[in-house]
Formats: C-alpha cells, structure tokens, sequence
C-alpha cells in the first residue's frame, strides 16, 4: 500500500508589503522534504500575491506544502491575548516537523482549563506553547528551553543574534524566572506578548 505523505505547513511573516526571514523559512522546507523523501517546492513571489489592502499590514502568510504547494492564505494578523498559561505534560508528543494537522496540539490546548494557552512539559522539562517557542527572563537575560519541539525561525534567529541562549528550564526550575514572552514567526520578545512566571499554573489548578 502507497504510504500517505502528511501535509506540512509555513507560516510566514509579512510587515508593510515585504516578507521577513523569508531565507529561515525556505531552509526549513527543504529540510524537511529532505527528511521525508521528496522535493521542497519553491516558494512563489509572496509579496506580489499579496492583495492590495493587506499591504500596509502585518499579515500572516499561510502555506501548506506536500510535494507541491497546496494553499496559500493571507490574513491581517492580531496577536492572541494572553493573560495566564497552563502546564500540560505530554511526553510523548513529537513536533519535530511542522505538520498542517494540529490535532494532537489541539488536544493539548484544551486541557488548558481556563488558562490563555497551554504550556507544553515533557519529561519535567518546559518545551513549547502549542503555537509558539518560549523566552524567559531573568536578570535582564534571556533563555529559552533547550527541549523546544520545534526549533522555530524566530527562536533560531535570536539565537543568532545572541539576544537569548538555551538554558534548561524546568519546572522545579521556573521559579527563578520572572516573565515568560511568546516568540514564532509573527511574535517577536518586543512584541510583549507574555506574561509573569506567576501567572503559569500547574495542571489541576487555578
């Protein structure tokens, strides 16, 4: 029987007409038709696809992608609000890869009771949002968990910009911390979407 191949997907920025760190992006998709056996398609000119009244706007730019692209969306993007996170263990979750199907991070998400968001622990280790990669501060430093599940674009260039560095955060460990930001290809640390440490909660609780 023909294997089915899964659908992945790219989420891509656009600010005031141009596409950021498009280069992060397209590396990412030839890593992974690499990884599971096909040819990366190549990316169509963005910004000339983009309709007229997005163009002034911070869009989000949806692709999905097997051997050929499949979709590609655009629209205005406002940031979640997030006000408190929820610790979620899943230690089985692999999210390695950028898949379209987000069932199981859904599944995740809500398990976050009345919480914004859950936080994703593996193994006592923080990881991820199901949407996002995590900077904490301490000290006016910033440190972001070295057991990601997705080692995103945004999360890879800070670190090139050596503006945070991977630590090992923990939750007997997060204590120490003080705020905690939401980063991916649209959520920069400037971008202040975060909140205090004292606002994650521990499953089971409010």
């Amino acid at each position: 029987m023909k294997q089915i191949r899964p659908m992945f997907l790219e989420t891509i920025c656009i600010k005031n007409g141009a596409v950021r760190n498009l280069q992060a992006h397209v590396e990412r998709m030839r890593r992974t038709a690499e990884h599971f056996g096909f040819a990366a398609p190549e990316l169509p000119c963005l910004e000339v696809m983009l309709p007229e009244p997005l163009r002034d706007k911070k869009v989000k730019c949806r692709i999905e992608y097997k051997g050929t692209i499949c979709n590609i969306g655009f629209t205005a993007y406002t940031p979640k609000v997030i006000r408190s996170l929820r610790l979620v263990k899943a230690d089985n979750v692999d999210y390695s890869f950028k898949f379209s199907d987000r069932a199981r991070l859904d599944a995740l998400n809500n398990r976050r009771g009345q919480c914004d968001e859950a936080l994703i622990v593996q193994n006592g280790c923080i990881t991820d949002t199901t949407y996002s990669n995590v900077v904490f501060r301490k000290n006016k430093e910033f440190f972001t968990p070295g057991t990601c599940l997705l080692n995103g674009t945004k999360r890879q260039k800070l670190l090139r910009e050596s503006i945070i560095r991977e630590a090992e955060i923990t939750v007997d460990n997060l204590h120490e911390y003080e705020h905690v930001y939401l980063i991916n290809s649209m959520l920069d640390i400037e971008d202040g979407v975060g909140i205090p440490v004292r606002n994650i909660y521990p499953s089971g609780h409010w």
